[in-house]
């Protein structure tokens, strides 16, 4: 499981004395940790007592493409700022996480999925967010919000 290895190289890089690598992970564990409570709440607000409420692969993917995109726009505000030395350490962090993802799928895995979406709800511009959260449910951990978006855009576009 994802969140096994997460934990061992956890120990690997406090072994090896990687202080980046090992911050990163941490901060990943702790948005995972929140990500999970959060899931339990909701579990217990549903009247589901859950005994424990584990992250599946799927939702920790989801959670490093948060901590990805978090380290995207700082990368950018750091530079837009000048504040070069923050967001050369923001790009090895981000690089970090991305080790942890899973390939992304090409364009036209993409394509194919928005097109079963658009045929089943139909080919609409009010449907844009409908359209793009049945192609994300097909995807999910496979392909980035923003690529599924610019997809769903272009279809509906041509």
């Amino acid at each position: 499981m994802l969140s096994q290895k997460i934990q061992e190289d956890t120990k690997g890089a406090m072994r090896a004395k990687d202080a980046l690598r090992l911050s990163t992970l941490r901060l990943l564990q702790a948005s995972m940790k929140n990500r999970a409570l959060e899931k339990r709440a909701k579990l217990v607000s549903a009247g589901n007592a859950p005994m424990d409420a584990e992250l599946t692969d799927e939702e920790i993917v989801a959670v490093m493409r948060s901590e990805v995109k978090k380290r995207k726009d700082a990368i950018f505000e750091y530079e837009k700022g000048g504040r070069h030395e923050s967001a050369a350490k923001e790009k090895l962090e981000m690089e970090i996480l991305q080790s942890y993802l899973p390939a992304e799928v090409d364009d036209a895995v993409i394509e194919t999925a928005v097109a079963k979406a658009i045929a089943s709800i139909g080919k609409d511009q009010k449907q844009f967010g409908k359209i793009v959260g049945m192609a994300m449910k097909e995807l999910a951990g496979y392909a980035s919000g923003e690529r599924v978006s610019k997809a769903v855009k272009l279809a509906l576009e041509g």
